[in-house]
């Protein structure tokens, strides 16, 4: 029992503080670097869960789903219309678990009731508005779920909004129809090529089931680059769109076996029997979606919690140490002429965590000791000193720091303790040293 019990200690200490005690650049083998980045991108998609109420939050995205589907609908058929492919768009539809359902005609009934009342009279006025702003409202929502995913407090501009809304809904009904085109390339060619009818039939049907999955990856992905309001990199967005995309066209086919294991069910409740698939549907939907995004903030921001705990009580003298050494190394590297570092570059020469090596640099901005240089052929910035480099001296960018931020911001002091802060400011100019100052003399 005592070895078992010691032996969950021991990997709960490694899961809560070993495991993010080793820096990327350490790693002698890539291996080891991914079995971390894999080991630690868990630990945070399963912190973020719970810590930011993801079950939740999709319930919340589920509900602006339900109202949105009709209309989202809706504009994918009317683009599918103008490209004179709208069969396509039922034919998927049909494909997915919905056929069970037998809700495909209805669906189709009412997105061509939703088309007909917008095209009635004034469709360039409001019904025009009430279906983009349907859709805009759920993306929104997902922008809004995103951003509180990824930390971001300012949502990107109503315009720009507006047209990212806008070109994935008019890319889906794109993406569906050259799905369907390879289909038919990949049947003729099967078809052309092999003449045994079951083998033909089984190619065939992998090749369309590659086909949804890809699409389905592609979605995703776009989803995640697109969607959240900052830079979103290709491989922490492409992980997550194809395990999430895999895992949605499971469910989708969860939904189907389910459908039909309650087919004698739906003999007694009617169409009733399916709208708790279809809502259980919608929200492990949107949870995948959100757990999936969560996964492409852990991989983009793994370096941002090495050292975590660590950081969290770190001593001020041991802190004050490594800014005062990165300014060194931006000085030295000032005067001998070389390339200014970026922020990742100093992290990775002396193994130290990005967390504290962002914090440190932005500390010394904002005291004007450096300043940041930007670079056009790339989005990185790196940096030099702000000053006369013979003028820098520790104590000098140690008061800067101390000054740093707001003072004397309380609206009714006592005359004791305003005494006191001026009389400590006094001793601090005459004292180069305050060692041998006693707290009574002030």
């Amino acid at each position: 029992m005592d070895t078992a019990m010691k032996k969950i200690s021991q990997i709960s200490g490694f899961v809560r503080y070993d495991m993010w005690r080793r820096t990327s650049t350490e790693f002698d083998s890539w291996y080891k670097r991914l079995g971390y980045m894999v080991m630690r991108t868990i630990v945070l998609v399963v912190r973020g869960f719970t810590s930011k109420n993801l079950n939740d939050q999709a319930k919340s995205l589920t509900y602006s789903l339900i109202f949105a589907v009709v209309p989202i609908l809706a504009m994918i058929v009317a683009v599918a219309k103008g490209f004179g492919v709208a069969d396509v768009i039922e034919q998927q539809l049909n494909a997915s678990f919905l056929r069970g359902t037998n809700m495909v005609p209805t669906i189709m009934a009412m997105v061509d009731r939703y088309l007909e009342t917008a095209q009635g009279g004034v469709f360039i006025g409001i019904g025009i508005l009430i279906l983009l702003w349907a859709i805009y409202s759920f993306f929104q929502s997902v922008e809004t779920a995103f951003n509180r995913i990824w930390n971001v407090k300012k949502s990107r501009s109503i315009l720009r909004q507006v047209t990212t809304y806008i070109a994935i809904v008019v890319l889906i009904p794109v993406l569906i129809v050259c799905s369907a085109g390879l289909n038919i390339f990949v049947h003729s060619a099967v078809e052309h090529t092999v003449h045994l009818e079951a083998l033909h039939e089984s190619l065939h049907t992998s090749g369309v089931k590659f086909l949804q999955f890809s699409i389905c990856w592609l979605l995703f992905t776009i989803m995640y680059v697109a969607i959240p309001n900052t830079r979103v990199r290709f491989l922490p967005a492409v992980i997550p769109g194809v395990l999430m995309g895999t895992l949605f066209q499971l469910l989708q086919m969860l939904s189907v076996y389910l459908i039909a294991l309650l087919g004698r069910t739906s003999i007694v409740y009617g169409a009733f029997a399916s709208i708790p698939i279809l809502m259980t549907w919608l929200q492990w939907t949107s949870l995948l979606i959100l757990i999936g995004a969560e996964m492409s903030y852990a991989i983009q921001n793994n370096e941002e919690f090495e050292y975590e705990h660590d950081l969290n009580v770190m001593s001020r003298r041991y802190k004050d140490f490594i800014m005062l050494y990165l300014l060194s190394i931006i000085i030295r590297r000032f005067e001998n002429d070389e390339e200014p570092l970026t922020a990742h570059q100093l992290a990775i020469r002396d193994h130290l965590p990005i967390r504290v090596v962002n914090q440190l640099l932005g500390r010394m901005v904002e005291t004007g000791v450096v300043r940041e240089v930007y670079h056009e052929e790339d989005e990185e910035k790196s940096y030099q000193p702000a000053l006369d480099t013979h003028k820098i001296s520790i104590g000098m960018v140690l008061d800067r720091i101390d000054e740093q931020g707001a003072e004397e911001f309380l609206t009714s002091p006592t005359p004791e303790m305003q005494a006191f802060w001026e009389r400590y400011i006094e001793v601090k100019k005459e004292h180069t040293t305050l060692n041998d100052i006693l707290i009574t003399d002030i």
